[in-house]
């Protein structure tokens, strides 16, 4: 497996460009898995499904399985929230894990930006940005620089930096 974020300030298009990124690596031949980090509280179930009933009953996790899919939900009940990773840990083995959020980790990440939202690039101050997604590439320098909806470029330099799982981990354990 290896591993590579997306990172930018809330509305820059991190989603649209994995929702790209995903069919484009796919049509390569690779399987590919998501994690995306949410700073907000979601729920997968709602009221009057059993899941939630169980849930809201006080079970730790309820597993809802079908013929197309299983969901795990977890409830954390005070603990601490999981880190990255104890969530790749998680994951079935793919070729590529595309990481939304988790900007602090020192994972190889392609920044997405926008200009319009008004913020600042982040890949002048982050050594772990190796590329920069963005409708405004002529402002970047020294970094390889995308379009936003260059889908195959950008999978290019997936398939180039994305990091192996082991290399993630050992960085991840050594910041303990």
């Amino acid at each position: 497996m290896r591993v590579i974020g997306l990172a930018g300030w809330s509305g820059a298009g991190k989603t649209t460009l994995i929702s790209r990124l995903i069919p484009e690596l796919s049509r390569r031949g690779f399987s590919v898995s998501t994690i995306k980090h949410a700073h907000h509280r979601f729920d997968v179930d709602y009221p009057g499904k059993d899941s939630y009933v169980h849930r809201t009953s006080g079970a730790r996790e309820v597993l809802v399985a079908s013929g197309e899919r299983f969901a795990l939900m977890h409830e954390l009940r005070g603990a601490p929230e999981p880190d990255l990773k104890q969530l790749l840990g998680l994951l079935s083995p793919v070729d590529f894990v595309l990481v939304e959020g988790y900007k602090p980790e020192p994972l190889a990440k392609i920044e997405v930006h926008r200009a319009e939202n008004g913020k600042a690039f982040i890949y002048p101050d982050d050594s772990t940005i190796i590329g920069v997604a963005t409708d405004v590439p002529s402002e970047v320098s020294g970094r390889p620089t995308f379009e936003l909806s260059d889908a195959a470029g950008i999978a290019d330099c997936v398939e180039k930096h994305a990091m192996p799982i082991e290399q993630l981990l050992m960085s991840l354990s050594d910041r303990v």
